[in-house]
């Protein structure tokens, strides 16, 4: 089943409450901050009285799945896009592929990952709900499935035309997503990227891959190669880490 998360700009009041949950719940330090990093794979920003969240969008289609030479980033069954840091070679192509600017790097890190929302993969897959969802007090994130939020979105548009503008942003964009969001102010006036078109990246990435085998030949050697390279130096790191805890 795939499922999907509806978020309401129209009743988000700005507490943060999501941040502090989501920050929570991956061990990550509790601060406000207005920016996507490395410590915090959501955020608010403030456009007028209108508060937009960001985060992860979570591709039907991922570019940065797509371009990852050593899948570190996958689209599951269940909708969202997760990340596999053990795989990860910090090549960081997802970075520059991904249309929503959406995940960002470890740079202070001496092993650094990519961090990103996942929908808090592991709690939908137990029967829970993501913690951004359930801590949020004014019910501005729903979450179910995929057709179940669509129904919801279109229900609401349909009930109050005067509060909502007639789109679901993430329902088409870049072939569709599953997070899904609803706006009284058009949604290029809240920073949304809606210059982007509906068909998805992928699909551009490969027209213009397919037309130089010989480089990304090439290219995927050099890149397993360093992919090598990179993990040796991480397990002597680790090693080194754990000769230090015991001598000490």
């Amino acid at each position: 089943m795939s499922y999907a998360l509806l978020i309401d700009t129209t009743r988000c009041v700005g507490c943060w409450a999501c941040q502090e949950a989501c920050q929570t719940e991956f061990g990550m330090p509790v601060t406000e901050e207005h920016a996507l990093s490395a410590t915090a794979r959501t955020t608010l920003e403030e456009h007028g009285d209108t508060y937009v969240r960001r985060m992860c969008m979570h591709c039907d289609e991922p570019a940065c799945a797509s371009v990852c030479p050593v899948g570190a980033l996958t689209k599951t069954p269940e909708g969202p896009v997760i990340y596999d840091e053990e795989a990860c070679m910090g090549c960081r192509y997802c970075m520059v592929a991904c249309p929503f600017e959406v995940p960002k790097y470890e740079w202070n890190s001496l092993m650094p990952r990519v961090q990103k929302c996942t929908m808090c993969y592991h709690r939908i897959t137990d029967g829970k709900l993501p913690a951004c969802v359930e801590a949020c007090p004014a019910e501005a994130i729903s979450f179910g499935t995929r057709k179940g939020m669509l129904l919801e979105a279109r229900r609401r548009i349909l009930e109050d035309p005067d509060t909502y503008v007639t789109r679901i942003f993430g329902e088409r964009i870049v072939g569709g997503t599953s997070v899904y969001f609803l706006s009284s102010v058009p949604f290029e006036k809240l920073g949304f990227h809606t210059d982007l078109t509906e068909q998805p990246r992928p699909e551009l990435t490969w027209a213009a891959l397919s037309k130089i085998p010989e480089v990304v030949s090439l290219g995927g050697a050099m890149m397993m190669g360093l992919f090598w390279i990179v993990n040796r130096r991480n397990q002597l790191a680790r090693e080194d880490h754990q000769d230090g805890e015991v001598t000490s």
